[in-house]
């Protein structure tokens, strides 16, 4: 089997950091849905028991979510498991982007050999049950502002966005080409909304004009929980239309994609969704890129 770098994992310990959306009570009206399934301590030696069989080499682990006090602990403990266990390969670390203090934060995280990018979800929808945030912070200019100071430190962004914020998002990066842009679960369309699809379409086109941002085959649970291989095989394809096969990577997002099913057989969707691209071109997709983009030096 060819090797696979994953693009985007968890891990953490419910005994040492606080991770505030883990803690019960526990509801189904989330975006997610009720998370308690997932709810426990997961570490390198249980990514690997569930991934075995599909030659993971190399892994990189993005902001989990973590009690916002907690993050530089969080960069810290993910070095310490890296050098003990060799995982994970890469570090992309949680930092509020419209923080005042953002510059000693980014310097504090980007002081850590691992540490890569910073992650600050911003999905906003208009549906209370379906947004992460109380409001479209990438319309402030604080926000902005802290996009554009991520260059000085040398880091990438992975962005987790929704559609529609899509277009307004590419304005912005493209104003900032030297800032290596990841998008998230494939963008997590919403079909359910009134042209939903159509929205997620355009906004993969705006992001794709961009030449710096690139984008993850993961997460079509986020889109629709009771995903099927046909699901997954157009969001796919869809993605590689607009971006190539040398901007996009596939990840298990582990351990949160569990929620929607089995992480077998979601990478077997995977690699049935691709199946007849050429040997190279699927290298690339399931670890070329990634080892690229996070600059990881693995040489797969």
């Amino acid at each position: 089997m060819i090797p696979f770098v994953d693009a985007h994992i968890h891990l953490w310990d419910l005994g040492r950091l606080r991770y505030p959306w883990l803690t019960p009570p526990f509801a189904d009206d989330g975006p997610n849905g009720s998370v308690e399934a997932i709810a426990r301590t997961y570490l390198p030696a249980d990514y690997r028991a569930e991934m075995a069989r599909w030659n993971v080499v190399g892994a990189v682990h993005v902001d989990a979510g973590a009690h916002p006090g907690d993050a530089l602990a969080e960069t810290e403990w993910l070095e310490g498991l890296a050098e003990a266990d060799g995982l994970p390969s890469a570090i992309v670390a949680f930092a509020a982007l419209d923080d005042p203090d953002l510059d000693a934060t980014l310097a504090a995280h980007a002081r850590h050999p691992r540490v890569r990018g910073i992650r600050h979800i911003v999905n906003w929808h208009g549906d209370p049950q379906r947004s992460y945030t109380p409001h479209d912070v990438t319309r402030d200019e604080a926000w902005q502002r802290g996009f554009a100071k991520l260059s000085a430190h040398g880091l990438s962004f992975d962005l987790q966005c929704y559609p529609a914020q899509m277009p307004g998002l590419a304005n912005l990066i493209a104003r900032h080409p030297d800032i290596p842009v990841i998008l998230n679960h494939a963008g997590m369309a919403i079909p359910c909304d009134p042209d939903g699809i159509g929205e997620w379409r355009w906004g993969l086109a705006a992001l794709a004009a961009c030449p710096n941002v690139s984008v993850k085959l993961s997460g079509f649970g986020f889109s629709r929980r009771d995903w099927t291989p046909a699901f997954v095989r157009d969001t796919v394809r869809t993605v590689i239309d607009l971006f190539g096969t040398d901007r996009a990577m596939f990840a298990s997002d582990l351990p949160t994609d569990r929620l929607f099913g089995a992480i077998d057989a979601q990478m077997e969707a995977c690699h049935a969704a691709v199946a007849e691209f050429a040997e190279e071109d699927r290298r690339a997709l399931f670890g070329r890129n990634a080892d690229r983009i996070y600059r990881l030096g693995l040489g797969c």
